[in-house]
């Protein structure tokens, strides 16, 4: 990766951890789904347009817009609801944390459904140390039933792990330009959010949003979800997908430092040393560090038999 490479990373980990930040402060006036409404319809218009700016078409199919549909449903839908809804009850730095075991669960998934990802030993120790960074995040509060904060917690949990369905799904768009899969994704994801938000929460009847809500829903489509579609794929098409994948361990240091700074949010002890054992378990999935490591240590072993 080059210097350019890393600073796209770093504006993408900016980018989707403030979505946690917007998501806190636009939840704070709508309800959850009409959030995810208005952050995939916003969204998708500006893909749609960049998409038409760039010279590309639409035009897949009837069964690949099926297949849009399926990953609206489990990379969109279903995650930006359940993640809007904890939002209502806990911190947007505890939900950034607690997202960041996406990368685990695409292991399990990946292992147990795929067909050429079996998890390595080294995998699975990550996901075994991610385990128990979301026990020690949890922690009184996995014991004291179903109330309070866990089920919020469970519902950024559960949205992880369509995440992690997702990225198995995903697979399937390979041949398409990556803008075209992200413009048909939203698009679909919004026709979907539609009818519900009109039974459950019809506009009319919302509270029209103040400033700061309006801009919050703005920054969440036009920030944290096409702008950063459009970093991401980016970013994948030059330094490859492995490298893409770093930007899990940045997003809960955006979303933390957005939270503590602007929403006075405050973390505490137990949710950092349950950020750092998930880091800890990313890094085992990632396998750079110990690769890094090995390499050293055979260079070393190397340099002494030659002096020998």
């Amino acid at each position: 990766m080059g210097l350019s490479d890393w600073v796209l990373l770093l504006l993408l980990s900016l980018l989707w951890g403030a979505s946690f930040f917007f998501g806190k402060i636009a939840v704070s006036a709508w309800p959850p789904l009409a959030v995810v409404l208005a952050r995939v319809a916003m969204a998708a218009a500006a893909l749609l347009l960049v998409v038409r700016l760039s010279g590309l078409s639409m035009r897949v199919g009837g069964r690949m817009w099926l297949a849009f549909f399926g990953m609206g449903l489990l990379n969109n839908l279903i995650p930006f609801g359940l993640i809007f809804w904890g939002q209502t009850e806990i911190a947007s730095g505890l939900a950034s944390i607690i997202n960041a075991t996406t990368p685990l669960f695409g292991v399990v998934v990946a292992h147990l459904f795929g067909q050429d990802e079996k998890a390595t030993g080294l995998k699975l120790a990550g996901v075994v140390a991610g385990i128990l960074g979301v026990a020690i995040l949890m922690g009184p509060d996995a014991v004291n039933g179903l109330s309070g904060a866990l089920l919020p917690q469970l519902a950024c949990l559960a949205a992880a792990l369509s995440y992690g369905f997702a990225a198995l799904y995903g697979r399937r768009f390979r041949a398409l330009p990556p803008l075209v899969t992200a413009a048909g994704q939203v698009s679909a994801t919004t026709v979907m959010a539609l009818p519900l938000v009109l039974f459950f929460h019809p506009p009319w009847l919302l509270p029209a949003p103040g400033t700061k809500v309006a801009l919050a829903l703005v920054g969440l489509a036009l920030l944290s979800t096409a702008l950063a579609y459009v970093i991401f794929f980016r970013i994948m098409r030059r330094a490859g997908g492995t490298n893409a994948t770093l930007v899990t361990f940045l997003i809960p240091v955006s979303a933390i430092l957005l939270g503590w700074g602007f929403l006075g949010e405050a973390l505490l002890p137990r949710h950092f040393a349950g950020m750092a054992a998930i880091a800890a378990g990313l890094a085992l999935i990632d396998g750079r560090i110990v690769r890094f490591a090995r390499f050293g240590r055979d260079r070393d072993k190397s340099f002494i038999a030659k002096k020998l």
